[in-house]
C-alpha cells in the first residue's frame, strides 16, 4: 500500500459535520481533502440525490464502495466516508488500520445542520425519523470502526479539529 494512507478517515451520519471539518482538518494538518460522494458525483456525472432516483440505492452503494476504495488506496490526506459507506463489509475491512475519526452527532443538531428540505434522498419521506433510524443503524459500525470518537454538537469546527488532531494515534 505504500505510505498513501489517508491521514484521517471522517465517518458519521448526514450532518455530523465531515465536510465542514474535513476541509479545516486538512488545511491544519496541510493536506488535501477528498470526499466519497463528490467522487461518485464525479463519476456519475449527476449529484448524489439523482443517483439514488434514476439508478436506485443498490447502484449508489456500487459506486460508493468502488470510491471508498480508490480514494482509501489513493488519498493521503483527510477523506470524508458517505454516512452510509461503513455498513458494507469490504469498505470496514478496508478501514482496519486507518485512522478513523467518528464524528458523533445527536438528532436535533443533525437535523439542524441537514435541514430537512434538503435533497438527501434517504431522507425524502419522513425526514426526521428516517434519520434517527439511519443513525440508530449506523451507530454500531461507527463505534466499532473508530480509533477516535469525538462529540459534535454545539461545539466549533476548530475547537474539534484541534481535538481529532491531538487524540490521533501516532
Amino acid at each position: 500500500m505504500g505510505d498513501a494512507l489517508p491521514r484521517v478517515v471522517l465517518i458519521g451520519p448526514p450532518g455530523s459535520g465531515k465536510t465542514t471539518l474535513g476541509r479545516l482538518l486538512a488545511e491544519r494538518l496541510g493536506v488535501g481533502f477528498r470526499d466519497t460522494d463528490a467522487d461518485v458525483e464525479a463519476v456519475a456525472g449527476k449529484p448524489v440525490a439523482d443517483i439514488f432516483v434514476d439508478e436506485g440505492e443498490a447502484h449508489f452503494r456500487e459506486l460508493e464502495r468502488q470510491a471508498v476504495r480508490a480514494a482509501l488506496a489513493e488519498h493521503d490526506g483527510v477523506l470524508s466516508l458517505g454516512g452510509g459507506a461503513v455498513l458494507h463489509e469490504e469498505t470496514q475491512a478496508l478501514l482496519a488500520g486507518h485512522r478513523v475519526v467518528y464524528l458523533q452527532v445527536g438528532l436535533a443538531a443533525a437535523v439542524q445542520r441537514v435541514g430537512l428540505a434538503s435533497a438527501r434522498p434517504l431522507l425524502v419521506l419522513n425526514p426526521r425519523s428516517r434519520l434517527k433510524q439511519l443513525m440508530e443503524e449506523r451507530r454500531p459500525a461507527y463505534e466499532r470502526l473508530a480509533v477516535l470518537t469525538v462529540v459534535t454538537d454545539d461545539r466549533e469546527p476548530a475547537e474539534l479539529a484541534d481535538e481529532i488532531v491531538k487524540g490521533l494515534p501516532a
